[in-house]
């Protein structure tokens, strides 16, 4: 098994996840970080881990202030979640900080982020054809698109080589396998073979050799991964990592509530459901008595959809919303909201993202060394992780 070569540092094979709205925070990307990987903390609504700043700002009168007294919490909290982080990481492994293109404050939060002397910027959730101009005073901070087919790919190289500047890697989701936001176009599309690993890492390897960049990117095959077995089949197929993220959400470091995990880690393949988000893209998430309710209810919802004058909530989290736009084909709910409760662990009102894959140690909630060991060597749990 090879280790992760990422500017100039050698890491475990093993990739943290960003998940958003609190889960991926600094407790478990530094941990993660700490014990030779690349930990994730993402961005989006970390001043849910802290009182003194939610008291600051929920609630908030719905007006022209709101969002800028939001955008400015979740930056102080983003400060301090990377400061925590680097702390908990004692300067071992790599932090990186995901970032969504599709929400409103992408290029804040990206700029946030180059400004807290992050080690990578990991970027889904939209084509980040500018990523390279927004970090153009930053050469030695890591640039990660997610993508998720070849074709994408081979655009956004192209973009970026004219720009001066590679992606250092890639992180290649598998929309059939992984949680979350998808990239697929439609719920239809998930299952479309141009998606397999099996097409999409020989033919990116082949770009790559074909503009001379051949040593130069990573490759990152992130959904489904389970076991060390599956790190060394995505190595033999032009992978040089695997990125996992329900697998970390269900450690006791991942900052969400304890619920939270026992939801993700007791899900059977029956209770896991694919719907559109009300940013527009394919999601996956565990079918629980809010999003049950939410799929019944949607048709209804889509009929009247029609565009506010206003978010709800005053915040505009997403550049695209179906429920403030009034788009009928997109989500009919406020992700902040849903996913927020998720976190606090409230089973009645949570949106809770999963992968469709069985977990690694089952619907046990175990420490996030314990995962690293067994995706690296298949390690006992009081064996260290070690490259092999």
């Amino acid at each position: 098994m090879r280790p992760l070569l990422l500017k100039g540092r050698t890491l475990l094979p093993v990739v943290q996840g960003g998940m958003g709205v609190g889960i991926s925070g600094a407790r478990l990307a530094g941990t993660v970080a700490g014990l030779g990987a690349m930990g994730v903390l993402s961005a989006l609504e970390l001043r849910r881990q802290y009182p003194d700043l939610m008291a600051q700002t929920d609630p908030l009168p719905i007006d022209d202030h709101t969002r800028a007294r939001i955008d400015a919490a979740n930056f102080e909290a983003l400060r301090r979640e990377v400061a925590k982080a680097r702390a908990l990481s004692g300067g071992r492994g790599l932090l990186a900080v995901n970032i969504m293109k599709a929400v409103s404050a992408y290029d804040a939060y990206v700029r946030e982020s180059l400004a807290c002397g992050v080690d990578a910027i990991v970027v889904g959730a939209g084509l980040p054809l500018d990523l390279p101009d927004l970090a153009r005073e930053h050469p030695h901070t890591a640039l990660i698109p997610i993508l998720s087919d070849a074709r994408g790919v081979q655009l956004l190289l192209r973009k970026w080589e004219k720009k001066g500047r590679l992606p250092d890697a890639i992180v290649i989701e598998h929309p059939r396998l992984a949680g979350g936001h998808l990239g697929a176009a439609r719920v239809a599309d998930l299952g479309d073979t141009r998606f397999d690993f099996e097409q999409v890492l020989p033919a990116v390897r082949e770009q790559l050799r074909t503009m001379g960049a051949e040593g130069q990117v990573a490759l990152i095959a992130a959904g489904g991964m389970q076991g060390p077995q599956d790190v060394l089949r995505m190595q033999r197929l032009g992978a040089d990592a695997v990125q996992m993220g329900t697998a970390f959400a269900v450690t006791d470091e991942c900052d969400a509530h304890t619920a939270f995990k026992q939801v993700l880690a007791g899900a059977r393949p029956e209770d896991i459901v694919e719907f559109v988000s009300v940013a527009g893209l394919p999601a996956r998430a565990v079918r629980t008595p809010w999003l049950d309710k939410y799929l019944r209810v949607l048709p209804k919802l889509q009929s009247v959809a029609h565009p506010k004058r206003r978010c709800n909530m005053g915040f505009d989290c997403l550049a695209h919303c179906g429920l403030r736009d009034g788009v009928a084909d997109m989500g009919q709910f406020c992700i902040d909201q849903q996913l927020g409760h998720a976190m606090e662990g409230d089973l009645q009102r949570g949106l809770f993202f999963r992968g469709a894959g069985a977990l690694p140690f089952g619907d046990r909630i175990r420490p996030v060394s314990e995962l690293l060991r067994w995706m690296v060597g298949g390690a006992l749990p009081d064996a260290a992780p070690t490259l092999g």
